[in-house]
């Protein structure tokens, strides 16, 4: 179709004889509802995982599927070509909604996901103190989350990136905005709980990978929104963060940080891991404008009773290279 993506003849037979086969037609069904490891699909599929394993090759190198490495484990998900995906896509709709084979996967597909979620509700039991601690010491998340809302904006976004995603909630908060997204974190068990609850939540124009914070692994100029929402105080160089993320944003694409403001809660540093007690404006002003970025607007929501302690802040910047190629390229048309 004019204006999509498209491939040659040659990728397109090659794309026909990697899905042409059962067991890997069935693998391509299975990652249209959302990305799986290794040990998922051997689960549904009932098949040895080298077996497993040399399928998911042939479709990789077939262009049709990504992989993506956490720990000990690799995750697949069809590929973020447009072209290729498409054709999975097609392929996969072709198929009878009766069929027998596929309804099957789809069941156990359901029970993996189960499974993924009781894990997740087992890890959020046994950290639950931690999470509740820290919340009872600001403003309730409902607040922040609308004033996140606020500051961003209804602008549709077409890439969202979030650093140090943790359980997925800001995949979740911004899903009604983008097109596509990606979580960030060093934790797979964090990862698994993004997953459970962004597959209990309906998203799937999201995933989340496993990479380093400080060196993430996308390309210069891939999203148009990065979000790093309460992590930077985990970290001990926190402007090298922003610098990541100011890297991987595209000309005027934007950046929200939500952080703490300055505090003398020494506990979170001794119990919680807490590297920095909070940032000051002029501190994240100063990192901004090292990266490269330009600080639009910045928001305290400060506590509102004696119980709550700390001032959440948000930063709003952005990348000022479009409005500086806009402006010349006027000049030169004056």
């Amino acid at each position: 179709m004019a204006g999509q993506a498209a491939l040659s003849t040659d990728a397109i037979i090659a794309a026909l004889k990697a899905a042409g086969e059962a067991t890997r037609y069935r693998i391509l069904a299975l990652l249209a509802a959302g990305e799986l490891s290794v040990k998922d699909l051997t689960s549904i599929l009932g098949q040895s995982q080298p077996r497993i394993s040399r399928h998911l090759k042939l479709l990789t190198e077939a262009g049709l599927i990504e992989r993506y490495p956490e720990g000990a484990w690799v995750y697949y998900r069809l590929s973020e070509s447009a072209a290729e995906r498409r054709l999975v896509q097609d392929l996969v709709g072709l198929a009878a909604t009766d069929d027998a084979t596929l309804a099957r996967d789809r069941e156990w597909l359901a029970g993996v996901k189960r499974e993924h979620a009781q894990v997740a509700a087992r890890y959020f039991t046994e950290n639950a103190a931690e999470w509740d601690t820290i919340r009872s010491l600001h403003v309730p998340d409902a607040a922040v989350e609308a004033a996140m809302l606020k500051i961003v904006g209804t602008r549709p976004i077409g890439a969202f990136l979030d650093i140090g995603t943790g359980t997925g909630r800001m995949l979740e908060l911004f899903a009604p905005l983008y097109q596509k997204a990606v979580g960030i974190d060093a934790s797979t068990a964090m990862l698994a709980v993004a997953r459970a609850n962004l597959d209990k939540a309906g998203i799937a124009h999201a995933q989340v990978r496993h990479g380093d914070i400080m060196k993430l692994p996308m390309p210069r100029d891939s999203f148009d929104l990065v979000a790093i929402h309460q992590v930077l105080h985990y970290l001990d160089d926190p402007a090298v963060a922003l610098a990541e993320a100011a890297r991987v944003l595209r000309p005027d694409g934007r950046l929200l940080v939500v952080d703490f403001a300055p505090h003398g809660l020494e506990f979170l540093r001794e119990r919680h891991a807490h590297r920095r007690l909070g940032f000051s404006h002029e501190t994240m002003r100063a990192w901004i404008d090292q990266a490269g970025l330009v600080l639009d607007e910045a928001i305290d929501l400060a506590a509102a009773s004696a119980t709550e302690q700390l001032t959440v802040t948000l930063w709003l910047a952005r990348d000022p290279r479009f409005i500086v190629a806009g402006a010349a390229k006027g000049l030169e048309t004056a």
